[in-house]
């Protein structure tokens, strides 16, 4: 099943699964974990069953997992489109203001 076909609530299990597999794959402890993430061992092993959890819990995790770079994977940067790069050049400064 792709993740289109799946719900919300099934979307946030596979995320906590996929953190308690990364974190394994560390050979770290949810305590571990909890330390550098900043937060409580309850709160890990609850985002790992699939509860619910915030950005900045996630942040966190990712961080203690040094896996920030899953955030661009899930978000790219999309830049500045050739569209707006157009529009933009006549625009660009030219001189400081006094």
């Amino acid at each position: 099943m792709t993740i289109y076909g799946m719900s919300d609530k099934a979307i946030v299990i596979e995320i906590g699964q996929r953190l308690r597999r990364k974190r394994l794959e560390k050979n770290m402890t949810q305590q571990k974990l909890a330390d550098v993430a900043g937060v409580n061992r309850t709160t890990i092993s609850e985002m790992e069953r699939g509860n619910p959890f915030g950005v900045l819990t996630l942040i966190g995790a990712l961080r203690g997992l040094d896996s920030l770079d899953a955030i661009d994977a899930l978000l790219p940067d999309p830049g500045i489109s050739p569209l707006q790069l157009a529009r933009m050049r006549g625009k660009q400064r030219q001189r400081a203001s006094s």
